[in-house]
């Protein structure tokens, strides 16, 4: 007779696999190799300490990102033939952002199909931006090797096409625009600082603080560029003030 723990542990692996089988669906691609997908879900919370983490989703995120750049500065080439190559730079930078990442990451519904230890998802880590853009580029990377680059750039013309048509003109983030504002009146360059790191290694919140025109403001997020463009929001948003 199961134990009431072997019970819950087969109920968790068969909401896992309905997860990673109504995945698939979204994605539009059955893997030839599940193992593939199954390692693109797996958070380095889950991997085996035993095998340094190799069967962590880290190495496939480290193609995923290469493979995603790629894709959408060809598309933002064919979509945009007038944009010269600034401001295509600057349409990238933004639709391949943890933000994007996150947006498209919740849309297929990628958080309840990643692997992390019970006391981990209790704490709300599938439901980090950084934990899913990750797992997003993670994913691209097991759609690239599994697939070849057709099925993955079928992925991202579906699922990126929303966020390529919100913006008629180049985005600007707030560390761009800071850093025109200080330019503009002979001030130099913003300066940045890291103030503090806190959490564990797979959950670190980054404190950093930006110093221009005499005035400074503190930012924080999941990495250190967000923490970056928090701190360059705030001190922007000092302008406003009376």
């Amino acid at each position: 007779m199961a134990t009431r723990a072997e019970g819950g542990e087969e109920r968790a692996a068969a909401q896992r696999d309905a997860a990673m089988a109504a995945l698939e669906a979204r994605l539009g691609h059955v893997f030839a190799d599940p193992a593939l997908l199954r390692q693109a879900l797996t958070h380095r919370s889950a991997a085996d300490p035993r095998r340094g983490q190799l069967d962590s989703n880290e190495r496939l995120e480290f193609v995923g990102d290469r493979v995603l750049a790629l894709l959408i500065a060809e598309w933002l080439a064919e979509r945009f033939p007038e944009e010269r190559e600034g401001d295509l730079g600057k349409r990238l930078a933004a639709l391949v952002a943890q933000d994007a990442l996150a947006r498209v990451a919740e849309g297929i519904g990628l958080g309840a199909a990643l692997r992390v230890p019970a006391a981990e998802g209790r704490t709300g880590l599938r439901g980090r931006a950084s934990v899913l853009a990750d797992a997003l580029e993670a994913l691209l990377g097991a759609l690239y090797r599994d697939g070849g680059l057709e099925a993955a750039r079928a992925f991202v013309r579906r699922a990126w096409a929303p966020l390529i048509e919100e913006s008629p003109r180049p985005p600007h983030s707030a560390k761009s625009r800071l850093q025109e504002w200080t330019l503009a009146r002979g001030l130099g360059l913003p300066e940045y600082r890291l103030v503090s790191t806190a959490g564990p290694p797979h959950r670190p919140v980054f404190v950093v603080a930006v110093r221009a025109a005499g005035r400074e403001a503190e930012g924080m997020g999941e990495s250190k560029r967000a923490a970056e463009q928090a701190a360059a929001e705030a001190w922007l948003a000092g302008l406003a003030e009376p």
